[in-house]
């Protein structure tokens, strides 16, 4: 018995030994494997948790115009963050002495540009890292640094510069707090001119505090690429002036200008008003950060009408002498169509090119009668009005076209002459280059080409014809119909001594959002021209939404200052202007339109019921002239065009209500 007892007993301590061994070579085999094998991975890990990475912006790729002025750059700048933690231990431990954090946020505050409260409350904050300000500039960050307050650290940025402030704002666009573009080329070309961002590390101490000044940087950051834009710096500039002149003016909701070159379809300038500095972006309204130039959509007015035209002469409907006949009013269906002269100026037989002169909306809707929907659709759309034209800036419409299926005729005679249909002024002005350079629509472009850093040019922009649109003997017609419009017709304030300046007003009705009607007080005013007009080299479009005060019409409010434009941009292209003949009216950022001017009437008596007064109408406009004297009922007949110089019955007559007055009109320093 006992012998078996023996046995069992060393048989059970064995197997606990061996439960033992086993326990004790799992756990050499763990630590064997954690140190020997798994030692790269865990100590890389560990360095990780060790460690703070951080993404160094790239420096941003800069912008120029086409004469290498820099419009757009970036410069060094930093982050200041700080972790208060730290520096609350150092300050109750009595590790830091020199300042109390109110002392610390007062300072702060004064390098900062910030309140001080707020500052103190993020240092009282019980965290690790807090960031205090981006895109400080150096000379303040070298300020920080100077009064060694504990936890405050720095980290690489790129803050964007514009030199030239707001000067072409809205084609530019800004740069956010991250680095990316918004708006404008800044958007649209962002992969190319933001770069890559690098990468850098930096170490926690033991107590998981930041060692400030202990960076390690493992990757470097590679600058963005350069862009050389269309834009030239001295059409640009009389186009920034023109628009700060016009706003003061005509005290506009806002005015638009944009320049193109019509045998390429680049854009020369463009700008808007009201605009915005792209260095203090946050500081404006968002709605000044817009580019009307692409994304405003409106009903274009008269200025279409060259749209119009050149399809019914394309397809043979009309010729530039075609006859008809202008009562003044045309009905169709249950619409009455009427010309801004109606019951004012007697009807009567005039011709397409006529008609273009006096801008009659009647003619054109005769003529949109003649052309039919199905060729008018083709031909809208040929033109690029319905579908964005693609030009590389950010931010496009596409306009808003009635649909063809929907279209009634009195759809079809209101678009001919630019009522209905919405478009955007980039869409315009590309359709009036296709008139211009003899019938080629070309995609519009604001970017010449993309460089490296090193100079190496990886994309070049080349004129892009999208389609043919017309016949050169198409283009040819209507640009001699166009030179009209300004030798006799509404825009002869845009006339140009010794060069064929080609051009068509427009004054648009705005529908009032209250009543869904067409206000009779609310107008889009614009004004488009080339000029030369037998080899173009320039065309511009000026729109102004909403003037004030009795100018509203584009001839008179608009050409001037596309005239002062076009005039610029001629010497820039070493074409010459004559110079000894009497310009119509001059225009200078500080001047306004320098033309006679009426005199108070004394009546001759006192009216009765029947009767009325004749005014004084000397330098009125002609649509002056008729607003004028409908107010009166009173009738005119008219010769020439320009200003009222002549009138058949003197000011202050007492005359039938219904009279017709013969009113001479001429151009400033020209005998009627």
């Amino acid at each position: 018995m006992r012998k078996e007892t023996t046995v069992g007993y060393f048989h059970r301590e064995r197997l606990v030994y061996l439960q033992f061994i086993v326990i004790l070579v799992l756990i050499m085999g763990k630590l064997l494997w954690i140190q020997v094998f798994q030692a790269a991975h865990l100590n890389a890990i560990g360095m990780e948790r060790r460690t703070v990475t951080q993404t160094i912006m790239p420096e941003r790729g800069a912008i120029t115009d086409n004469k290498g002025n820099v419009l757009g750059l970036s410069v060094p700048a930093q982050q200041v963050y700080i972790d208060p933690k730290s520096l609350t231990q150092q300050i109750n431990k009595r590790q830091y002495t020199k300042m109390s954090k109110e002392e610390i946020a007062q300072k702060l505050s004064s390098i900062l540009g910030q309140d001080s409260k707020s500052i103190l409350k993020i240092l009282n904050e019980d965290k690790d890292w807090v960031s205090l300000a981006h895109l400080v500039e150096m000379d303040k960050t070298d300020q920080l640094r100077k009064l060694n307050i504990p936890g405050i650290g720095f980290t690489d940025e790129q803050k964007r510069v514009y030199p030239m402030n707001s000067w072409a704002a809205s084609v530019l666009g800004f740069v956010n707090m991250t680095g990316h573009g918004i708006g404008g080329v800044e958007s649209y070309y962002d992969k190319f001119l933001y770069g890559t961002p690098g990468y850098s590390t930096t170490e926690d101490d033991s107590n998981h505090h930041l060692i400030m000044d202990a960076p390690s940087q493992i990757e470097p950051p590679q600058q963005g690429d350069n862009l050389i834009l269309t834009l030239d710096s001295n059409i640009q500039l009389l186009i920034e002036q023109q628009l700060d002149a016009l706003t003061k003016i005509s005290g506009a909701k806002n005015v638009t200008i944009l320049a193109m070159e019509p045998k390429t379809g680049k854009i020369l300038g463009m700008g808007t008003r009201p605009t915005f500095d792209p260095n203090h972006y946050e500081s404006t309204s968002q709605s000044n950060w817009i580019n009307r130039a692409i994304s405003m959509n409106y009903e274009p007015g008269s200025t279409f009408k060259i749209v119009t035209g050149s399809a019914a002469l394309e397809t043979g409907v009309i010729t530039p002498d075609e006859g008809f006949n202008d009562p003044g009013y045309l009905r169709v269906g249950p619409r009455i169509i009427q010309n801004w002269d109606y019951g004012i100026r007697p009807a009567g037989d005039i011709t397409f090119t006529q008609g273009m002169e006096l801008s009659s909306n009647v003619v054109l809707a005769q003529v949109g009668e003649k052309l039919g929907l199905t060729d008018f659709f083709k031909y809208l759309r040929a033109f690029g009005f319905g579908v964005k034209t693609g030009v590389d800036m950010a931010g496009e419409e596409s306009g808003l076209l009635i649909p063809q299926d929907k279209a009634r005729d009195v759809d079809l005679a209101t678009m001919a002459f630019g009522q209905s249909n919405m478009v955007t002024p980039i869409q315009l002005l590309t359709a009036l280059c296709a008139v211009a350079n003899g019938g080629t629509l070309y995609k519009p472009y604001i970017v010449d080409n993309i460089v490296t850093p090193d100079g190496k040019v990886i994309q070049q922009n080349n004129p892009t014809a999208v389609r043919k649109v017309i016949s050169q003997a198409t283009a040819d017609q209507m640009t001699k119909v166009l030179e009209q419009v300004v030798t006799n017709g509404t825009g002869y304030l845009a006339a140009i001594p010794g060069v064929k300046v080609a051009g068509k007003t427009g004054t648009a009705q705005i529908v009032d959002p209250k009543t869904q009607q067409y206000s009779n007080t609310d107008f889009i005013s614009s004004f488009e021209a080339f000029a030369p007009a037998e080899d173009p080299k320039i065309a511009v479009l000026i729109v102004v939404n909403s003037p004030q005060g009795v100018d509203h019409d584009g001839g008179p409010l608009c050409s001037p200052f596309a005239k002062t434009i076009l005039q610029g941009a001629l010497q820039e292209y070493n074409i010459p202007v004559t110079g000894d003949v009497q310009n119509t009216v001059i225009v200078t950022p500080d001047s306004t339109s320098v033309r006679p001017a009426s005199k108070p009437v004394v009546p001759e008596r006192q009216p009765l019921s029947d009767e009325t007064v004749v005014p004084d109408l000397t330098g009125m406009t002609m649509r002056q002239v008729g607003e004028t004297l409908v107010k009166l009922e009173l009738h005119y007949d008219f010769k020439g065009s320009g200003l009222a110089c002549q009138q058949s019955l003197p000011a202050g007559k007492v005359v039938a209500k219904g009279t017709i007055l013969d009113v001479t009109f001429a151009s400033l320093g020209q005998s009627p």
